[in-house]
């Protein structure tokens, strides 16, 4: 596996992982592993799987021999939490009561989901449609910005990811996803993301990137004069944290230069970042916004874009029309969610616990070598391993082994870049909770950096 290739996920074939499985999991694991890979197509980051899942409550997952493991990681559904009860008894209520709506009609429970997400979205955000997941709701965000504009090219990111259909692939930037896959949506055009730590420009000391990549973005839409929007993660989900003023300026010039700026937070709206949205820690709002995953509830998939009012102008085309566009069922599971997380204040839990522990983390730095830098904001954390600090080298191999640690004392997260631990816990997690999964990855490191010696 090229390292151009270790971008969205950890690599799910690797000498690595066949250490751990061999030593961790028994003869009945392996068989329903053996099971999986027999009916299911083989495909990077997926299949064949690393384990075998039994059970999920809160912020844990169990595996069929037992044992627990922290959630770090959720595919970030878990905002409130696994099997949240409050969202379970809404799906069994809705199942009671309507449990599929029928093309041409509506229902009352996905209606009123609509109003709330037009309630809670700042601005003019007030119009939506919903869909079964996060891939179609991008194709949606698409059309409707060419239909808008009356233009198809769009700004992206290298090293993005927007799903895995051919449109979102078009416009993500991963090699995993669009190497060898052949002609892609023209127009698609790239700019490198903006991530000082490793600035694409060659700005030393990590100051200054941020402000030439947007500038960048700014020159594209200016020579090419005709790009219908620009599509981004406001946060990437390294984590990177842009500054403040990277927003404004690409917000600045989609408007005076016609395009419209639509944000993906597919993995990380509802609360994670200490808002309901991520880009309100940046004081814009974006002409659409994508949201999905969490919205759930971690339960069923279901996925919204917020547009502006003035963006509803395709009364006579078909955007998405997709059979569980208004699920019930979907739609309680959602009221439920947020509900929770408005009730229970989880995205200032999310704020206080995250700075608590940023702090934790930058302690960390100071004793292990292998940490290079340490980000986040709100229970989106990112931890990066580098060979050296002064060339921030990254350090996947050392990584990978620090992640199969943890793993066998008890936690699970993910691997971005191929050297990033990306740390999104369930918002309902306990300070000692944080503490414990801090201290197990802290016992990680100690024991990387003494088998280097």
């Amino acid at each position: 596996m090229r390292k151009l290739e270790i971008s969205e996920g950890d690599i799910n074939i690797s000498p690595g992982r066949n250490k751990w499985q061999e030593e961790n999991l028994s003869k009945e694991t392996r068989a329903v592993l053996d099971e999986d890979s027999r009916y299911f197509l083989s495909q990077a980051l997926s299949t064949p799987c690393l384990n075998v899942m039994s059970r999920c409550e809160g912020a844990y997952i169990e595996d069929m021999q037992g044992r627990r493991y922290m959630d770090f990681h959720g595919n970030n559904v878990h905002q409130v939490g696994f099997a949240n009860p409050d969202v379970i008894e809404a799906v069994k209520r809705q199942l009671d009561d309507l449990s599929f709506c029928t093309r041409r009609y509506t229902n009352s429970v996905a209606v009123e989901l609509a109003g709330k997400l037009c309630e809670i979205a700042p601005g003019d955000l007030n119009k939506v449609l919903l869909c079964p997941g996060g891939t179609e709701a991008i194709g949606i965000a698409i059309k409707l910005a060419r239909m808008a504009t009356g233009r198809h090219k769009t700004i992206s990111m290298w090293d993005s990811f927007h799903g895995a259909s051919l449109d979102a692939i078009s416009i993500g930037g991963e090699a995993i996803f669009r190497r060898d896959i052949g002609p892609l949506m023209s127009g698609t055009e790239h700019a490198p993301p903006p991530d000082e730590y490793h600035c694409a420009f060659g700005y030393p000391n990590c100051d200054g990137c941020d402000f030439v990549c947007a500038r960048y973005i700014e020159y594209i839409l200016e020579k090419e004069g005709d790009i219908s929007a620009v599509i981004a993660e406001p946060i990437r989900s390294t984590p990177y944290i842009p500054r403040p003023e990277y927003w404004r300026i690409i917000r600045e010039a989609c408007d005076r230069h016609g395009a419209l700026l639509i944000f993906d937070e597919i993995p990380h709206a509802l609360g994670r970042t200490g808002k309901m949205f991520t880009f309100e820690n940046f004081d814009i709002v974006p002409d659409m916004v994508v949201i999905g995953k969490g919205l759930g509830g971690g339960i069923f998939p279901l996925a919204a874009l917020i547009v502006r009012e003035n963006l509803d102008v395709a009364a006579e085309r078909a955007l998405g029309h997709y059979t569980h566009e208004k699920s019930p069922v979907g739609c309680a599971a959602a009221l439920a969610t947020i509900d929770y997380i408005e009730r229970h204040n989880l995205a200032a839990r999310a704020s206080e616990l995250g700075r608590y522990a940023l702090d934790r983390m930058g302690g960390m730095m100071e004793r292990h070598p292998l940490i290079g830098d340490v980000r986040g904001i709100g229970l989106f954390l990112g931890i990066e391993l580098v060979k050296d600090r002064a060339t921030r080298e990254r350090a996947v191999e050392e990584a990978e082994e620090v992640m199969y640690r943890a793993l066998t004392k008890g936690l699970s997260f993910k691997l971005t870049m191929g050297n990033i631990i990306t740390l999104t816990p369930a918002l309902i997690i306990t300070r000692e909770e944080m503490d414990r999964a801090l201290d197990i990855i802290d016992e990680c490191l100690n024991e990387v950096e003494e088998n280097k010696r």
